[in-house]
């Protein structure tokens, strides 16, 4: 049992925490840690995507389940697949794409574990459609609070399987997991796109074809203002058929063409990211992007990002927080255009702006997603400057009966999540029947108090 001291980040590498971290291999292993170290917190993580300080743990331990990597069965008649908490997407992705089977739904990064997916109960492009992560888990084995493992599904312990879908890892460890895939035929997505000339028009263009594509986002521009407000570039897209592929491709459907990654070798002193350059840059892409139909391999399409290894490190030291708020679909318009005018009014420079429907809820007591829409901002962190954006964003956010997303929140409060969340309460109530010495915490739940009121526990 090696325990040693690291600065650990989450993806916006804000805030920074010295932690002690741990690496199991198996659950006997995790569970003879709780035995040894009875009082003490710990936090699961996986790759370490999540983007603020949800696995982080500065006040007791992280358990690092990246090597709960086992493949343990699949069943191709259904395509349920049973797998470590360790086991990436992206290794999913390798093995069984060539054999006509994807994810069901995923975020914008391979690179995340199927225990955090479980545990931030993911979305993608598709939520419109099919829900999130969470609506395709069959069930799950957990290490609970006295180190017993247990089963839950949406029959067994359904309790603990709701809390634990978007519950950030504070039910417990999750060690293994049975979800199913989705049957494709090409590593290929038929995309259109279309230019939209402000946030009416966008969500004109989301509300008269979403019906017709599986996979809808928009890249918004974050810095027009006044009559351009929210313009943006729609992309809708299908997976497509082999018939439908062009004779070179449908010979090989899929075939997943090789990607040239890059790499950000180092952290600039200050954020490459300003003001200037995303203006100059949102200005190129939305003047090169005319309405049109294109066929774009499934990396292209789902992880651009995961083309340029380290992006994070262009925002500097300082890092970045990423604001994802969600609005209900009647409030959607009024919403979106009330924090689109404050983030340009303001001049954040959001390089990465993503806007989706958003479709079934997954019955995920903490989840995050409903009919409606979500949109995600990365906004370079500015110590007092960014938590005073924050906060005006999260008072337009409860004016319209919105939340921000656990994975990505880095600086709301207690007060704030629990008017957001109407089945926080619930969520507790589990948490206290399967933890009742609060062993699993993290630096996110002490400040958003969702382990308040548990025993007492050492640090």
């Amino acid at each position: 049992m090696n325990i040693t001291s690291e600065d650990l980040t989450g993806w916006g590498r804000m805030p920074r925490q010295t932690c002690r971290v741990w690496s199991p291999t198996s659950g006997p292993e995790i569970q003879a840690f709780l035995r040894k170290r009875d009082g003490e917190t710990t936090i699961g993580r996986g790759l370490g995507r999540a983007y603020g300080d949800s696995s982080l743990n500065d006040a007791g331990s992280v358990t690092r389940c990246t090597r709960l990597d086992r493949f343990l069965a699949f069943d191709p008649e259904t395509g349920v697949l049973h797998v470590e908490a360790g086991v990436s997407f992206a290794e999913i992705i390798d093995i069984f794409l060539p054999q006509g089977w994807f994810l069901p739904t995923t975020p914008g990064t391979k690179f995340v574990t199927v225990g955090g997916a479980i545990a931030a109960d993911v979305h993608g492009k598709n939520h419109h459609r099919v829900g999130s992560f969470g609506t395709f888990v069959e069930g799950v084995e957990i290490i609970v609070g006295d180190g017993s493992t247990v089963s839950c599904s949406r029959h067994e312990r359904s309790d603990l399987f709701y809390a634990t879908l978007g519950g950030m890892g504070l039910t417990g460890v999750i060690v293994s997991a049975r979800f199913r895939l989705a049957r494709v035929e090409s590593a290929w997505i038929t995309v259109r796109e279309t230019r939209t000339r402000d946030v009416d028009h966008t969500l004109e263009v989301f509300a008269r074809n979403d019906d017709s594509f599986e996979h809808s986002v928009a890249w918004i521009d974050c810095m027009a203002r006044d009559k351009k407000l929210g313009r943006s570039v729609v992309m809708q897209g299908n997976h497509t058929q082999r018939n439908d592929l062009p004779g070179n491709l449908a010979v090989a459907p899929l075939h997943r063409p090789e990607r040239r990654v890059k790499a950000v070798p180092f952290t600039p002193p200050v954020s490459v990211l300003s003001p200037l350059s995303v203006r100059a840059f949102n200005g190129l892409f939305y003047a090169t992007h005319a309405d049109r139909t294109k066929l774009v391999d499934i990396d292209s399409f789902f992880y651009p990002l995961d083309a340029v290894y380290g992006w994070n490190r262009l925002y500097g030291p300082r890092g970045f927080v990423q604001y994802q708020a969600f609005f209900p679909l009647e409030d959607s318009f009024a919403g979106l255009k009330s924090m689109l005018s404050v983030v340009s009014a303001a001049g954040a420079a959001s390089f990465l702006a993503v806007l989706k429907t958003c479709g079934p809820a997954s019955g995920g007591m903490l989840s995050y997603l409903s009919p409606g829409h979500t949109l995600a901002l990365d906004i370079p962190y500015q110590p007092g400057e960014t938590e005073k954006l924050a906060a005006t964003l999260d008072r337009i956010l409860l004016d319209h009966g919105g939340r921000i997303y656990l994975a990505k929140d880095a600086l709301t409060d207690a007060a704030t999540f629990r008017a957001m969340y109407p089945r926080l309460q619930e969520f507790l109530d589990v948490k206290r029947a399967y933890d009742p010495q609060g062993r699993f915490s993290s630096s996110q739940a002490a400040r958003l108090g969702l382990c308040e009121g548990f025993a007492p526990r050492n640090s």
